[in-house]
């Protein structure tokens, strides 16, 4: 098969697109994906250049969002047969510690997504436990079902299970434009809640704002927070959410009324931002940190999907062979909305 893997880690240069074995059974619980497309996300970036996913075994096909049909199935996979068109759900755990056992595998200590410690999606075929193959949202393309479930099912877990999000509630959301950002901006839209986005691009602000967002705010502006409580009638808002740290954590804290939910899943921007802890606890904030959503959110999240009959937005699709243009692409900041690549020939 076909296959973009890298020997080393280092740029987009160490993206091969090249032969691969094809991947075989090897549990009576596995199946084999014929993928039609994979996505881009910021991870595959680490992986390549070697800051997440540990030692390299070499070589590692990079990739954890996608979707194609099944071609093999294992002995005793009851969920799906060959035929079926499936989307990937894309964390794996090792099954057998407490917050495995207790339905919670993106608190497993193992945990990862494909191409971390396994071949990913870049390829022709994948093979994964059949356990993570969902059916594929009606109405959606290949392109469609590879977007959307890496980046939606964290803006999930954040938004609606630990935020707890309400209609009418004011959303602050940083860096318009990336995959979790616009899902977390189409989530909450879809709840009823008033959102403002924040981006250094006045293209990506004005894309949002026709998408639903109420405000659009550039987050270099060093009065953002002030400017955020002038648009929530001085309160701040309900609900801040961020996938960068850095200075634009310090800018959610800032942001948040009393009684406020901070929701972040990255720190590309800093891991050790500045805090000033009186001001969560006089104004009795809450934290919370994701890393991806479980199974059971997975289907919730394919549930609005299928009833909302909402789509991710997709920035732009490149074929297999130039993943390094699509991972430069993302690595540029140049996207808004989910990058994919198109694997069929």
């Amino acid at each position: 098969m076909k296959a973009v893997r890298i020997h080393g880690h280092g740029g987009t240069e160490q993206l091969r697109y090249e032969e691969a074995i094809d991947p075989e059974l090897r549990s009576p619980m596995d199946a084999i994906v014929k993928l039609e497309a994979a996505a881009v996300n910021p991870i595959d970036l680490a992986i390549r250049a070697g800051t997440r996913g540990g030692e390299l075994f070499s070589p590692r096909i990079l990739g954890t969002d996608g979707a194609g049909t099944i071609v093999a199935t294992g002995a005793k996979v009851k969920n799906v047969t060959t035929g079926d068109v499936v989307c990937l759900y894309p964390l794996t755990s090792c099954g057998q510690c407490h917050a495995c056992v207790e339905g919670r595998p993106c608190h497993c200590t193992a945990r990862q997504v494909w191409g971390e410690r396994d071949n990913g999606t870049y390829a022709e075929y994948i093979r994964v436990p059949a356990k993570n193959c969902f059916a594929m949202p009606a109405g959606f393309s290949f392109e469609e079902a590879a977007a959307f479930p890496l980046v939606y099912v964290t803006a999930w877990r954040m938004l609606i299970n630990d935020a707890e999000l309400r209609p009418g509630e004011w959303v602050l959301i940083m860096g318009a434009g990336g995959g979790i950002a616009t899902a977390a901006l189409h989530l909450a839209g879809a709840i009823g809640a008033r959102v403002i986005v924040t981006s250094s691009s006045e293209v990506k602000l004005a894309r949002s704002l026709e998408r639903g967002a109420a405000h659009g705010l550039n987050y270099r502006d060093p009065e953002l927070a002030k400017e955020v409580r002038r648009l929530t009638g001085k309160r701040g808002v309900d609900v801040a959410v961020d996938c960068t740290g850095g200075v634009n954590w310090v800018k959610c804290l800032t942001a948040l009324a009393r009684g406020g939910r901070l929701v972040t899943c990255g720190a590309a921007g800093g891991a050790a931002p500045k805090t000033d802890l009186r001001r969560v606890f006089w104004n009795h904030l809450k934290i919370f940190g994701t890393t991806g959503g479980s199974r059971t959110e997975f289907r919730r999240l394919l549930s609005f999907m299928e009833v909302s009959r909402h789509k991710p937005v997709i920035d732009r699709v490149f074929p297999l062979k130039d993943a390094k243009w699509a991972q430069q692409r993302m690595q540029d900041g140049q996207q808004f909305g989910k990058i994919v690549l198109r694997v069929s020939r």
